[in-house]
């Protein structure tokens, strides 16, 4: 709503969806209470039911409540922002045995899961071949995808690039690299990381993202673009994560120079 626009010049079904989000937000509808029907809504409001249904589409578009087939639309727990911190690459963290989505999950009490679907060489897009400082015209990158999930929920895609004439014939070409994950294997063939470049955005998902993130409608996703640089500052990894945005928060602490 603009500055000028009062609220009896908002839509009914907006109006409708901003008083039920004020009642979530207060508690007065707690979480997990069944929503009133919409023909309850409808009669409640003064509005026609395809009025309430819209108000209801409104609240689940931005996450509030959730459908359950033929039982009706329940209000949904918040969920906590899965954040990934700026130490999440850390020397220290290592000790722990966990790679970095591993211990961030068991960090907030979820369950980790990474799906590997896919890893084959390929020709990199172009800003990847750009900062890892590979061709882009022919197959000079391994590329692995792996799905990651919270509880089972899907939280993140990444696809990883890393150069094809130092992964071939090593654990990286496999869906389990061992010990420390794929950045063990790359310190073993001397890329210690040293610095990180983040690049982050944020934009509409694809329809083929949106599927694998199981995305309501209208919501976003936010994209990194991260580089990882070695001892001698040269890029040996090139990562894409892409978040959903209703789950994911960014957490970056970081020294003044």
């Amino acid at each position: 709503m603009t500055p000028s626009e009062s609220p009896t010049q908002q839509p009914a079904s907006r109006r409708i969806a901003e008083e039920l989000r004020r009642q979530i937000h207060a508690g007065d509808i707690p979480i997990g209470e069944k929503l009133p029907s919409e023909r309850v809504l409808a009669e409640r409001y003064g509005a026609a039911r395809n009025t309430a249904r819209e108000a209801v589409r409104l609240l689940a578009e931005q996450g509030l409540v959730t459908a359950k087939h033929g039982r009706g639309v329940f209000v949904r727990e918040p969920r906590r922002l899965f954040r990934f911190g700026s130490d999440r690459y850390s020397i220290k963290n290592r000790e722990t045995g966990l790679t970095p989505f591993r211990l961030e999950a068991k960090r907030q009490g979820k369950t980790p899961r990474i799906d590997v679907p896919s890893i084959a060489r390929e020709t990199p897009p172009l800003d990847v071949a750009e900062r890892l400082g590979v061709p882009a015209d022919e197959q000079s990158v391994l590329h692995r995808e792996n799905h990651y999930f919270a509880d089972d929920e899907p939280v993140q895609i990444v696809s990883t690039y890393l150069r094809w004439d130092e992964a071939r014939d090593t654990l990286l070409m496999l869906p389990k690299t061992g010990k420390d994950g794929i950045y063990g294997r790359l310190e073993e063939l001397g890329h210690v990381m040293t610095r990180v470049r983040d690049e982050i955005s944020a934009r509409m998902p694809s329809p083929e993202e949106a599927a694998i993130l199981q995305l309501l409608p209208g919501v976003p996703i936010l994209e990194v673009l991260h580089t990882s640089l070695d001892q001698d500052l040269k890029p040996f990894e090139v990562s894409r994560y892409v978040h959903r945005a209703d789950q994911t928060g960014l957490l970056y602490e970081l020294p003044v120079e």
